[in-house]
């Protein structure tokens, strides 16, 4: 790495080769880009090279990531970066020694998903007031987030293509740019409608539109633009606030509570793969474990002998 904070050759070209032949996002190849500049610092700082360094040095710098007390699953990921540049490495035939393969990488507890509750979701949709332009976009945001279970950007990346209110679907890309076609509830497809008019996108829309992007885009900022992740991000915690929710939500969070909720009212969790777009239902079944403490929880609270239940 030279002092403007360049990366080697390889690294670059793993980059690319993690763009175009893996298909990760942008935001994950910035990611890995962050970790790899972390990484070319230790080494410098230590006087080693990528390509020389052994098995007990890349454990070193487990122990060193470990020491700056990042959270577990923040090491994880810098480590699963490196090992998966030296992987690279050794498949594309850059080098005879993988370095990564017996170094280990912490465990990360299996935290549940934290969803909200069916009251407080009607709660933060009830926030969202008025009928103006921003109250229709604001309001159609929210419902098909939870309504369908779409990550932020898959929302944010939305092209008016991808609606169909006649059918009441919607298409979204995910990750690796995997598409998938899900059901819009009732809901949703309202809010959704209601946005599509001239009183909604209209209102923000410019004409000539500010780019080709956001001519197509669904969801429009104040400017006429495409919103950006940020953008909606804001729009969630703005009626988190008013709905007092501001520590719990997120978009990711409407996200967990659309897939728990299903699940309560009985859902096949096959089904709900499929509309969040997990690559592995074990992704999933986490959802499982949400349910099962949520009817602990009310077990324990409902019924008259529930308090020696676990005793």
């Amino acid at each position: 790495m030279n002092e403007a904070g360049e990366l080697p050759l390889d690294m670059e070209e793993f980059l690319v080769w993690m763009s175009a032949e893996r298909g990760r996002s942008t935001n994950t190849i910035a990611a890995y880009r962050a970790d790899l500049l972390s990484f070319c610092h230790w080494l410098a700082e230590n006087n080693l090279a990528f390509s020389s360094i052994s098995t007990d040095d890349l454990n070193s710098y487990v122990g060193f990531c470990r020491s700056r007390g990042f959270a577990a699953a923040t090491v994880k990921r810098m480590i699963g970066t490196v090992r998966s540049f030296y992987r690279f490495r050794s498949q594309e035939g850059l080098s005879d020694f993988d370095p990564s393969k017996e170094v280990e990488t912490p465990r990360v507890a299996s935290g549940l998903p934290k969803a909200l509750s069916e009251e407080e979701v009607t709660r933060l949709i009830e926030c969202v007031m008025g009928d103006d332009a921003i109250a229709r976009r604001d309001r159609a945001i929210v419902e098909v987030l939870y309504g369908t279970g779409a990550r932020i950007g898959e929302l944010c990346a939305l092209g008016l293509g991808d609606v169909d209110l006649d059918a009441g679907l919607l298409r979204v890309f995910g990750k690796g740019a995997k598409e998938r076609v899900v059901p819009l509830g009732r809901f949703a497809r309202q809010a959704l409608a209601q946005w599509l008019t001239d009183d909604g996108r209209a209102k923000l829309a410019k004409e000539p539109p500010v780019s080709r992007d956001a001519a197509d885009a669904v969801f429009l900022n104040a400017r006429g633009g495409r919103l950006s992740r940020q953008g909606a991000f804001g729009v969630i915690k703005k009626y988190g606030q008013a709905a007092g929710l501001e520590d719990r939500l997120s978009p990711h969070v409407l996200r967990h509570s659309c897939a728990t909720h299903m699940l309560d009212h009985g859902a096949d969790i096959r089904a709900v793969q499929e509309l969040l777009g997990h690559a592995s239902i074990s992704t999933t079944q986490v959802y499982t474990l949400v349910s099962s403490e949520r009817l602990f929880a009310v077990y324990d609270q409902a019924h008259p002998r529930a308090s020696a239940r676990r005793n």
